[in-house]
């Protein structure tokens, strides 16, 4: 079903053709109490009908709405524009907002590639672009919407992993937010074209490890700062070290054997990294 525009007129000729039938109506009428003359009875009372047929043939159309009219069954049309018109008569109007619309998603428990248990959620932007589709090519376009996001949300969910933390992937749900948004956008747009749905924007809201993993998963991203810290500070002392025996030696303040250097090496090793205070005794050999 795609959207076709729908015959109208300006809602003013419909008033104008109403006061017409009335008038005439009214006048048949009242001519019959005067004359007794069947025929103006008649004409009368036809005027009166066709003057309350009129009436069906208005609708008013709001701001971003439109009106899908159907006939007996049959689809006619839509009416887009915003205004008041005059149209078909006795047809059937159904009012579809075609406002942008924001959908809060609850919260999923879903496996990540990894197979751990996250608890995420969404939330969706989307608003209708084809009043046609969304009436007669789904059951109830808003129902279809969040059903449809939450199936596109988990499979978007199973095919990353939570975190990233030994690199072996090159997108995770926490560190690629913005990657992640957008492919749960493409998957979400194949989903509800067929509701003539447009999705204009869909990210994630809330991302965490389901409770029962989150206490071992928190000491697991715990332990890889407290690794990646120590990765530093170690880097830096070697550093350190390195340059403090270098410049003992080009200025010659002492000589160091192998031993004695390995031992130098130990106790500035031990000072700089270890966490609590050191008094390490170093042996500088025989000062010059």
């Amino acid at each position: 079903m795609q959207e076709k525009d729908m015959f109208k007129l300006n809602g003013l000729i419909g008033v104008v053709l109403f006061l017409i039938f009335v008038a005439v109506a009214a006048i048949g009428i009242w001519q019959f109490d005067v004359n007794e003359n069947i025929s103006l009875l008649v004409i009368g009372i036809l005027c009166a009908l066709l003057a309350a047929l009129i009436l069906t043939g208005f609708t008013i159309i709001q701001p971003n709405q439109a009106k899908v009219i159907t006939l007996f069954g049959r689809y006619l049309g839509v009416i887009k524009h915003e205004g008041f018109y005059f149209t078909v008569h006795l047809a059937v109007r159904r009012t579809v907002s075609l406002r942008v619309i924001n959908f809060n998603s609850e919260k999923l428990k879903v496996n990540d590639l990894e197979g751990n248990p996250v608890e995420i959620a969404a939330v969706v932007v989307y608003k209708v672009f084809d009043s046609a589709k969304a009436v007669f090519d789904v059951e109830d376009y808003k129902e279809f919407v969040h059903t449809q996001s939450e199936t596109g949300l988990r499979h978007i969910a199973s095919q990353y992993p939570y975190d990233n933390m030994n690199n072996d992937y090159e997108i995770s749900l926490r560190q690629h937010s913005d990657e992640v948004g957008h492919e749960l956008t493409k998957d979400l747009q194949k989903r509800l074209e067929l509701a003539g749905v447009e999705i204009i924007e869909a990210r994630i809201m809330h991302l965490a490890y389901a409770s029962e993993i989150a206490s071992a998963m928190l000491q697991r991203q715990q332990a890889k700062a407290v690794l990646a810290a120590r990765k530093v500070i170690v880097d830096g002392a070697v550093t350190m070290v390195k340059s403090a025996i270098d410049q003992l030696k080009e200025e010659g303040i002492v000589e160091l054997d192998e031993e004695k250097k390995a031992q130098m090496v130990n106790n500035l090793m031990v000072a700089i990294v270890s966490d609590k205070g050191s008094q390490p005794v170093m042996n500088t050999g025989t000062i010059y």
